[in-house]
């Protein structure tokens, strides 16, 4: 499927599609089971660049991103369960006997590079309590499909595929054009939200969770400075990620011909140069 919003806003790469499906496409890209890769890396180098990507519930890649992608609640196992990602994503485990022995077990084995971050926190929230309440509000699900593939939206089918979402990658111009688009027939509404969470969760479950609703919103994301570390080499400095969801994603379609996209301030933003 071609996108009209992609030609219009020149996007630099590809619109990445979401699709549940029963089965992982043969030759797609992936992680090996029970292997760390960090989910929006395949988003940015490989499914926005033309291949195709899938995952499943052993391979996909860390804790965060099963939970970004619809695979239940990932976080028990976490070294030190859900108790050990709250201290790490907040100030720390090292304040208790089994923090402190978890994290010399992890600077022993094969995930020593998480070990210092797990006794001394990501500091990304307050305090454990405040992950938890993180945890709490997460939109955590464990999807019907046995896998999750994101590919290039040209290659997505939109008669034959469960499509659930599609993904732009966008510097602050286009980012700009793409809210307006989303507000274009719906300027009374909420319809772009930019809730902190981890990038995969923003393009995974977050958008899962406005299908639910009676109005879904596009969900802005990359607001995870890790994720963001992860995807710079592929994306470059000055890029977020738009998800909207396959209705969102249609409607928006629909209203590129005869909006602000064919006019002249977009014409003139998008060729990197404004008429004074």
């Amino acid at each position: 499927m071609q996108s009209k919003i992609a030609q219009a806003i020149q996007l630099k790469t590809q619109p990445v599609a979401l699709v549940w499906a029963n089965a992982a496409p043969e030759g797609a890209a992936g992680f090996l089971p029970g292997r760390w890769g960090c989910v929006m890396s395949l988003f940015a180098s490989a499914a926005a660049k033309g291949r195709v990507c899938a995952f499943d519930r052993q391979t996909y890649g860390c804790f965060g991103g099963g939970v970004g992608l619809g695979f239940g609640a990932c976080y028990e196992h976490f070294p030190g369960g859900a108790d050990g990602f709250c201290g790490f994503l907040a100030n720390g485990n090292e304040g208790t006997e089994e923090g402190r022995r978890v994290g010399r077990q992890l600077s022993e084995g094969p995930q020593r590079r998480m070990a210092n971050d797990f006794v001394h926190g990501e500091r990304f929230l307050k305090d454990a309590s405040e992950t938890r309440r993180f945890l709490e509000a997460l939109p955590t699900q464990d999807i019907p499909a046995a896998c999750v593939v994101v590919k290039p939206l040209e290659l997505a089918d939109p008669e034959g595929d469960d499509i659930k979402s599609v993904t732009f990658f966008v510097d602050p111009d286009r980012l700009s054009a793409l809210v307006i688009l989303a507000n274009f027939a719906d300027a009374g509404e909420e319809n772009v939200i930019i809730p902190w969470a981890a990038g995969c969760q923003a393009a995974g479950i977050l958008g899962y969770n406005e299908l639910d609703r009676p109005h879904p919103r596009a969900v802005v994301g990359l607001m995870d400075i890790s994720a963001r570390k992860t995807v710079r080499a592929a994306l470059g400095k000055n890029v977020v990620s738009f998800t909207a969801p396959w209705p969102v994603f249609q409607k928006m379609e629909a209203n590129v011909e005869n909006s602000f996209l064919q006019r002249e301030t977009w014409r003139a933003l998008s060729e990197d140069g404004i008429d004074e």
